[in-house]
């Protein structure tokens, strides 16, 4: 489904049957699930552009609409065409879980209760469709709690934003730099959804790989692989300045995320186990560094 008629032929090339809805609009959406008559529906609608960290919740609002309105919609409509299981995209990463206890989470532990204010509707958001998802009764509903995405695609690929602030030295590490990231590349993610619509039963999953790190680890390793300076070090008074207390908790305080049952239950390895194997893969760091070489 796609709300964009332009993007018919790409998704036919992909291998897709397109059809174009809104998926704010309870009717067209009814509509579009009672025509394909589908036995699993796997919602991954998301409307993610540029984001200031300052004003988290307003660069997010539309996506939390589609977390909130649209994930009900689609529900409605799976329930009256007898869908039999239901997929929808979580969060593991970005200050999902609670801040205390040990630095990696489970699915069992509790997600944030008191986020900052910058990301209240956003977590929210996402609160609200894991519910409404697990207590689907005439359905098996499954989340899946994806980590950090990096690959083609993502922000943080060749000559995307994040790569290149991380180059031009302009994405610094904030206080300690212990805030705990778990990243997945897009092609592990996609393979761990496909697990889940086949393998997965009523629940959650982290779909995140083996080596959940540190941004006082993962940070200057990024630049090293990219051929770049170490990233300059501010205290957490001056990040505050510039990417607000969402922006300095996600660098100082949030925690990573286990693998463990995703592997377990799905049958699902990461074929990129680490975020240092994939940075430095041809379409991570190592791949922007030598197209700048070639060019």
């Amino acid at each position: 489904m796609t709300r964009s008629a332009s993007k018919r032929s790409m998704l036919y090339d992909l291998g897709a049957v397109p059809v174009v809805a809104d998926a704010l609009d309870a009717g067209q959406v009814a509509e579009a699930v009672a025509g394909a008559n589908p036995d699993v529906i796997v919602h991954e609608l998301t409307a993610i552009g540029p984001i200031d960290m300052r004003h988290f919740d307003r660069d997010f609002a539309l996506t939390n609409r589609l977390r909130t309105e649209a994930t009900d919609h689609l529900l409605s409509a799976g329930k009256a065409s007898g869908v039999r299981r239901f997929v929808a995209q979580s969060v593991a990463a970005y200050g999902a879980y609670a801040r205390t206890g040990g630095p990696i989470k489970t699915e069992d532990d509790p997600l944030a209760a008191a986020p900052p204010r910058e990301m209240r509707d956003t977590l929210a958001a996402i609160g609200h469709l894991e519910e409404a998802v697990l207590g689907a009764e005439w359905t098996q509903g499954i989340v899946l709690r994806y980590g950090v995405f990096y690959g083609p695609g993502t922000s943080l690929s060749p000559g995307e934003e994040q790569f290149e602030l991380v180059r031009k030295r302009k994405f610094p590490l904030v206080g300690d730099g212990g805030g705990v990231w778990s990243f997945i590349h897009v092609a592990d993610a996609a393979e761990a959804t496909v697990a889940a619509v086949e393998r997965g039963r009523r629940g959650a999953y982290n779909i995140v790989d083996d080596d959940p790190a540190r941004v006082a680890e993962w940070l200057p390793g990024l630049a090293q692989t990219l051929g770049a300076k170490k990233p300059m070090r501010v205290p957490r008074f001056v990040g505050r300045l510039f990417a607000g207390e969402a922006g300095v908790i996600m660098m100082t305080d949030v925690r990573g995320a286990s693998n463990a049952k995703a592997k377990r239950e799905l049958g699902w390895q990461p074929a990129h186990s680490s975020w240092r194997e994939g940075f430095a893969g041809k379409d991570g760091a190592a791949g922007a560094r030598d197209s700048r070489a070639a060019a």
